[in-house]
């Protein structure tokens, strides 16, 4: 990567893992807080004050994801970033459960998640999409390990008010980093018109890929209804959970490391992804058979978080590599949409699943949604990048041309670089044919 790939890479995962930070981190501590508030003794009103984040994310990231195609990427960002600060204050300031909610709900609808992805991808080269959307994914999984350890403590230094005025200073400060830090990415060349959501919802592939991110956070989130549990009750503290969740988290993030990097290099990302979705299941299999031993736990709380760091990576990355080039903000909010839809789903479905059948009957419904999403997967289709070289052309007859590219069968994306002379498409394997692309190049046909 190059100095201002990694810097865009790390800013952005910041800026999304802070998303990710207003989801988790009162997790652990909001319930308790709750009751001290005026309705707050009411479960159900606990479970709308914790699920309105997500709901509300899921059905503003569409929105967004296409304002970004048309308004800009950046200015999106920071419309996003600032409707969140202003739901945390609200938040922090709450006197009732009924302001809280309000609160989450603003908080919800700073769905900049898709943008973000999208930005990523406009400002990374394609060798290097993957290792930038891996940062992001890694980003995801240690906000989820710090909010576990974080939460308890800041709650008692700052108080959950406290925590809520926290994350909304950070989200101004987030904007004046990516202001900073972050480039311009190049001109959408995105037609006038309305919107065509058509090809996005219509595309095989992505709906696999929507599918896929649908159930990992349905699964993430309903596990964590009953983990917390299991940890208890095989002998853990609940102020001590954060020693086995860090230690799982860091070696999660080294075992994933290599996956990533050796499917890049070797074109084997759909291997890695399939082998990915199956040690899903697997992980889900040691923790129903492991029972309360800490040992299977901890050996499936690590398999689990390997494989979730290595899905959130390889999913983003075949997103705007499958996605149409006039599309990916729309294609990054489908894909934004379906992700914080299943962690609501998740969250309430294995809830009511643990209140009525027990933690087993959770595990059950996890095993499958992934059982689900492994035979879907198993036929999916990765693109692969095939360069070509490109004579000597001006900026205008190099857009047509680009143009032409994308419309032959079997090209997904094509990029024209004149000043490198090379054409880089991305294409099915089955439906390409090379030789009519050079003879599109070399104006033969």
């Amino acid at each position: 990567m190059t100095p201002i790939e990694r810097r865009t890479s790390f800013t952005l995962a910041g800026v999304f893992g802070l998303r990710m930070l207003g989801m988790f981190i009162i997790l652990p501590v909001f319930a308790l807080y709750a009751e001290t508030l005026p309705g707050g003794d009411d479960h159900r009103l606990v479970g709308i004050a914790l699920g309105a984040y997500g709901l509300t994310q899921a059905l503003l990231q569409i929105p967004f994801g296409w304002l970004s195609d048309r308004w800009g990427r950046k200015p999106t960002i920071f419309m996003g970033l600032t409707i969140f600060a202003i739901g945390s204050f609200v938040a922090a300031s709450a006197d009732s459960i009924g302001i809280v909610v309000l609160g989450r709900v603003l908080q919800g609808a700073g769905a900049i998640s898709a943008a973000v992805i999208a930005l990523t991808a406009d400002l990374t080269r394609e060798e290097v999409r993957t290792k930038a959307m891996a940062i992001i994914g890694i980003t995801i999984g240690l906000t989820f390990a710090l909010s576990m350890v974080l939460g308890p403590v800041l709650s008692r230094v700052i108080g959950v008010p406290g925590i809520f005025a926290m994350t909304g200073v950070l989200a101004l400060g987030a904007i004046a980093l990516v202001y900073a830090r972050i480039p311009d990415p190049p001109p959408l060349a995105v037609p006038a018109g309305p919107v065509r959501f058509g090809p996005v919802l219509r595309d095989r592939e992505l709906m696999r890929l929507n599918l896929g991110i649908f159930v990992l956070h349905a699964v993430l989130m309903a596990l964590f209804v009953v983990i917390p549990f299991s940890l208890r009750s095989s002998g853990v503290a609940a102020d001590a959970h954060w020693q086995v969740y860090l230690p799982v988290m860091i070696g999660a993030v080294a075992l994933m490391a290599y996956p990533v990097s050796a499917s890049e290099r070797g074109g084997w990302q759909k291997l890695a992804f399939v082998g990915s979705v199956a040690g899903l299941a697997l992980s889900e299999a040691i923790m129903v058979f492991g029972g309360t031993s800490l040992p299977w736990l901890v050996v499936g709380l690590l398999v689990f978080f390997t494989v979730f760091n290595l899905l959130e990576a390889l999913l983003p990355a075949l997103i705007s590599r499958n996605a149409p080039p006039e599309s990916k903000g729309i294609a990054s909010g489908v894909y934004a949409t379906l992700q914080f839809l299943g962690a609501f789903v998740g969250a309430v479905t294995g809830g009511w699943l643990s209140q009525a059948y027990g933690a087993g009957a959770v595990l059950m419904f996890c095993g499958a949604l992934t059982a689900l999403w492994l035979l879907v997967s198993i036929g999916m289709i990765v693109p692969v990048t095939r360069t070509l070289p490109l004579p000597p052309m001006d900026d205008s007859r190099a857009r047509g041309l680009q143009s032409r590219l994308r419309a032959l069968p079997g090209v997904r994306n094509a990029r024209l670089v004149p000043g490198e002379g090379v054409a880089r498409l991305d294409v099915d394997r089955a439906g390409f044919d090379e030789d009519n692309a050079m003879k599109l190049i070399h104006g033969e046909t």
